[in-house]
């Protein structure tokens, strides 16, 4: 039997809505996303466990999708987990900095960042305008998670507000990470 990559999507905070690019993956291409109980006061360690199951629901290598805090987590767990060899890989687009000043309080469980690399192939997408985290800074975490970075120029954070629709560059980049 062959097996095949299952695609989980991890969507940042207040999950991502119906013109964001993970909205379009799961209805066009087939991802699963994983759903968290709280999507307006996020606790890392709540998500992490839910990571942890959805990898568990099947015995399939996983590729992680992660955009925002969905990047954040990807990090959390993988640091963690003791199911990470289930994981071939993981596209982590628009990493946000938890860290600033200025994130509201519902993001104050995300810090410090974990910043351990990661055991599985990665690759960050990221953008040089973004809004919630600075070119410079997302690099370091890329460069601290042992994960090369792709950016895409001004997409602000590369979501439903970015006008990527269903992102054929974005799954084209996953697809080469996956092989």
């Amino acid at each position: 039997m062959i097996e095949t990559t299952r695609y989980l999507l991890l969507p940042g905070w207040l999950d991502s809505g119906p013109s964001h690019w993970q909205s379009h993956w799961e209805l066009q291409r087939g991802c699963a996303r994983v759903q968290q109980d709280d999507w307006v006061w996020p606790r890392r360690g709540d998500w992490m466990a839910r990571l942890d199951e959805a990898v568990l629901a099947d015995n399939r290598p996983a590729a992680l999708i992660a955009h925002s805090l969905g990047c954040q987590l990807t990090a959390a767990w993988a640091a963690h987990s003791r199911h990470t060899s289930r994981v071939c890989a993981a596209l982590l687009v628009a990493p946000p900095d938890t860290e600033r000043d200025d994130m509201p309080p519902n993001l104050f469980s995300w810090r410090p960042i974990v910043r351990s690399p990661l055991p599985f192939a990665t690759l960050a997408i990221l953008s040089s305008d973004d809004p919630y985290c600075s070119q410079a800074r997302a690099t370091a975490m890329a460069r601290d998670w042992g994960c090369p970075t792709h950016v895409l120029g001004p997409r602000g954070h590369i979501n439903g507000d970015s006008g990527l629709s269903d992102w054929p560059e974005g799954w084209a980049l996953l697809q080469s990470l996956v092989a």
